[in-house]
């Protein structure tokens, strides 16, 4: 890709003082967890795959798909869509006086009406602003008000436009440029692709939409101001746009590029189509033995023999047609050779063969001309084989090919589960809003993306990835020089969760007390951060001290519907079924 050749590669920087090389590991805590349960009017307005939502992206896309979405600028605020079209809420004070969630808004259109529809999405942009997806392919824009407990809400639809295919919202932002509002909404889509008849038939896409306020005869209106394409071939683990609307992070297993959309770029990508076709046909073959090279070029029919120049020194080749002042091929060749051996001739299918007689015996070219490109090296069948036993022992399926060897190098058996990744060549990347290119690039390698978390509703979301065991969690500050921010440690928690083969979901509190998971039916793991002991404990073992303890908590729920819905605030814990709402308090005392 040559937008990544062109961005600057860099590197996330560890902070070591947030680490702890001597955590001992959780203590399971048998204590009981309070949890409460908050019936539903209707239930979730879940989608489930279709037959032909057959691939890992559908479901990475839709099939785990959160339906809870947490309010961040208003603590323990949650929101889902049921299957009246409601957008209903439920803002928890106290523990012991739940209300029943409330409706808040209600979708214009039928949900049950559009057969392709897919699960309907939200987020909220700022704190009076939210962004509203039916499932069908219309987009809502909604100013809210002031959100939260006690207040008075009533949302306003000030843009709603149906674009071409249904989406899912991933992210979205408030933003003020050049004196006009603005609002940046992430769409993603899994779209057909003709084109891609050797894998999944499917590609990606994320179409980055702005749609910006604009007064028409005193009236306030909001219109599509910017949209743009980015398309792929898996779904994105993160992408956000940034606070100020300026640019995009997106981390992905396979690489994103902008798709471009008017007639001169496609014009110019033709060209370059047509020049890189040119170039990749070989201008001509050469074989080689241990004693002589062959080079064959193919002639265009109007060449005759006494068109023919080619010029034999002992270190360089000349072959021009017709004009001898503007040879095809020339340059210094690899090794010497016997230039008054060389011959050429014409062959019958039209084809000029030069033979060079090798002044070194056995030694084998790994070019023919040093530094041409223009030609193509054929091998000859034997030597294929000989250099494919010689790395037999580093291509083989075999464990250990090699019988003389007692041990093969690796052998993948002795690895654990949770030493294998699947996004082992997965990068970060930072696109710029107005060149459309990739303007930093880091190569996450084995460091597995966990989950995202919002720490503070102003900043980008962060993302959590998998350094060795421990689990690192990143602010991306778009800013900065240095970009993305470690600001915190889950001791463990990438070595722990690669154990839990049935998780859904992942969170962690803002305040990152605690980091948790949520397995697909009834479980849920609770992973506190080492606090202080009121009472000193002894290790006997090593007859020191211990004055910290992290604690595992294990709450199991009281259903045996799936998990729709996880999140995760300050003091406690959202996870919702098709019918219920589960509420968990997580204290963070000892």
């Amino acid at each position: 890709m040559e937008e990544a050749a062109a961005a600057a590669h860099c590197s996330l920087r560890v902070q070591r003082l947030l680490l702890d090389p001597k955590f001992e590991g959780y203590k399971l805590s048998l204590g009981p967890l309070a949890s409460y349960q908050v019936p539903l009017e209707s239930p979730v307005a879940e989608v489930r795959l279709r037959d032909e939502q057959y691939t890992l992206e559908h479901m990475r896309a839709f099939g785990m798909y959160n339906y809870l979405q947490l309010d961040a600028w208003h603590s323990d605020n949650v929101y889902y869509v049921d299957q009246l079209g409601r957008v209903m809420n439920l803002s928890v004070t106290l523990d012991t006086a739940l209300k029943k969630p409330r409706e808040v808004f209600r979708l214009p259109a039928d949900l049950t009406a559009c057969d392709n529809r897919l699960c309907a999405s939200m987020h909220f942009a700022s704190s009076a602003w939210a962004t509203l997806s039916d499932g069908t392919g219309r987009l809502y824009v909604i100013r809210t008000g002031k959100r939260g407990e006690g207040a008075c809400e009533k949302w306003e639809i000030l843009f709603n436009e149906e674009f071409e295919s249904p989406f899912v919202i991933v992210h979205s932002v408030s933003f003020v440029k050049a004196g006009s509002h603005s609002v940046g909404v992430l769409l993603l889509r899994v779209e057909k692709d003709e084109l891609d008849v050797h894998g999944s038939g499917f590609h990606v896409s994320l179409e980055w939409v702005t749609i910006r306020e604009a007064a028409k005869e005193g009236v306030l209106e909001y219109e599509v101001s910017m949209r743009q394409v980015l398309q792929g071939k898996s779904v994105p683990h993160y992408a956000a746009i940034e606070p100020s609307g300026d640019g995009l992070m997106v981390i992905s297993y396979k690489p994103f590029t902008f798709i471009k959309q008017n007639c001169e770029d496609k014009d110019e990508e033709s060209k370059k189509e047509k020049e890189e076709e040119k170039k990749k046909e070989p201008l001509y073959y050469w074989q080689q033995s241990g004693d002589e090279l062959t080079v064959t070029f193919r002639l265009p029919e109007e060449v005759t023999k006494e068109d023919i120049q080619v010029r034999f020194s002992p270190d360089r080749i000349s072959v021009a047609l017709k004009d001898p002042l503007l040879p095809v091929l020339e340059g210094t060749l690899y090794s010497s050779i016997d230039h008054e051996s060389s011959t050429w001739i014409i062959k019958e299918s039209n084809s000029l063969e030069i033979s060079l007689i090798k002044k070194e015996e056995g030694c084998m070219w790994p070019e023919l001309i040093v530094g041409d490109s223009q030609g193509e090296l054929i091998m000859d069948p034997a030597q294929s084989e000989e250099i494919a036993k010689r790395l037999m022992h580093l291509t083989s399926d075999e464990m250990n090919p090699d019988s003389a060897k007692e041990n093969p190098p690796c052998n993948a058996q002795e690895l654990e589960e949770c030493d294998m990744f699947l996004e082992d060549s997965t990068s970060l990347c930072r696109f710029d809003g107005s060149s459309l290119k990739v303007t930093h690039v880091v190569n996450l390698g084995s460091n597995q993306y966990l989950f995202s978390a919002v720490v503070d509703p102003k900043e980008m979301p962060c993302f959590c990835l998998r350094h060795d065991v421990d689990a690192l969690l990143w602010q991306p500050r778009p800013d900065r020089q240095d970009k993305w921010e470690h600001i915190s440690t889950f001791n463990a928690l990438g070595y722990v969760q690669a154990s839990k083969q049935d998780k859904k979901f992942m969170a962690c509190a803002p305040n990152r007390s605690y980091s948790a998971l949520c397995e697909c039916l009834r479980r849920v793991f609770i992973y506190r951060q080492p606090t202080p002991l009121s009472t000193v404990l002894y290790n006997r073992k090593e007859g020191r001290q211990v004055g910290q303890v992290a604690k595992q908590l294990v709450a199991t729920l009281e259903t045996h519907d799936p998990v729709l819905g996880f999140q995760a605030t300050n003091e406690r814990l959202f996870v919702l079924t098709a019918k219920i709402l589960f509420i968990i308090k997580v204290s963070t005392e000892n």
